[in-house]
């Protein structure tokens, strides 16, 4: 784990990064050029790609630009879902896959140069020790000028032992603990990084691809199944009739807002798929999903494209 004066004393950098190049990353992914995805490999480095990108319910923009840059010809509605239309004549049918995840937003900005958090979409946690993989982890603050790297403080294991007690347990860390440090020390430095109220900010996502064929990652079957769908739009199957791909948003609000508006607007359909994935570990930093199932998901979801 970092220590909470990190930040502080390399400037901002964590492992050499600065700000300016997670601006440069975030430029990179949203500008890579569509590919035809054809193997094997092809999925596990969409997969991945998909994967390390950031989408906090109701904050989707960065990943859905990156889709459309994928996907030329794809439209964005009014409240942020990508869709892609194929064929033509009936039937007409619809095939989903929800993009956002839960994640945190800047709460406050302290006169110290700390950013407090508030979670969004929490209701989707499976478990109270949700908010406690934050703790002593480094995390991504996504500011108008970009992506800055931050690490979230710990405890002093010196000053705050035995305080509440002999023999008591410490109280679990929750989001209200969390004190982000992002080499800033003042409020005026934290907005000269572009940084406000209500910038996303989630765990640094770094994918890792082991063992045989999974990928690890926060929210990786969602992620993995994305690209599933992303790959069988990009096989180009000879479609029955219409069938319309959406990328939704907002997927964990209460409503499902991205889907009822899909529905509302582009609807009514025939038939309704959307694309999931199994995965173990759900909801914790290392989510794993079998790629394996991925390339079976890409030839169920092109069957059913093709009417099979």
């Amino acid at each position: 784990m970092l220590s909470i004066s990190t930040l502080r004393r390399t400037g901002g950098r964590v492992d050499g990064r600065t700000a300016k190049r997670g601006l440069v990353a975030c430029v990179l992914l949203s500008a890579l050029p569509p590919v035809r995805l054809s193997a094997q490999g092809d999925l596990d480095h969409l997969a991945a790609r998909f994967a390390s990108m950031t989408a906090v319910t109701g904050l989707e923009p960065a990943m859905t630009d990156s889709l459309r840059a994928l996907f030329p010809g794809s439209t964005r509605d009014r409240v942020g879902n990508v869709t892609l239309t194929l064929g033509h004549g009936s039937p007409k049918r619809l095939y989903t896959c929800p993009l956002d995840e839960v994640g945190y937003v800047v709460g406050n900005i302290l006169p110290d140069g700390f950013l407090l958090l508030r979670r969004v979409g929490g209701a989707r946690s499976a478990y109270p020790l949700f908010d406690q993989q934050l703790e002593g982890h480094r995390v991504t603050v996504f500011g108008i000028r970009g992506a800055v790297p931050g690490v979230v403080a710990v405890k002093s294991v010196h000053l705050t032992r035995g305080r509440v007690g002999p023999g008591a347990p410490d109280p679990v860390f929750t989001v209200d603990n969390a004190y982000v440090d992002v080499g800033a020390s003042s409020a005026a430095e934290v907005q000269g990084l572009g940084i406000a109220a209500l910038a996303p900010v989630s765990l640094a996502k770094q994918p890792q691809l082991y063992g045989d064929r999974l990928l690890a990652a926060p929210a990786a079957g969602r992620r993995a199944a994305c690209a599933a769908l992303a790959a069988a739009v990009q096989a180009k199957p000879k479609v029955k009739g219409t069938v319309v791909v959406a990328f939704t948003v907002q997927s964990l609000y209460a409503s499902n807002a991205g889907l009822a508006s899909v529905k509302a607007l582009l609807g009514p359909f025939d038939d309704i798929k959307s694309a999931a994935l199994p995965a173990r570990y759900a909801d914790t930093a290392v989510e794993t999903v079998a790629l394996a199932d991925a390339d079976r998901l890409v030839r169920e979801i092109v069957q059913w494209m093709e009417g099979r």
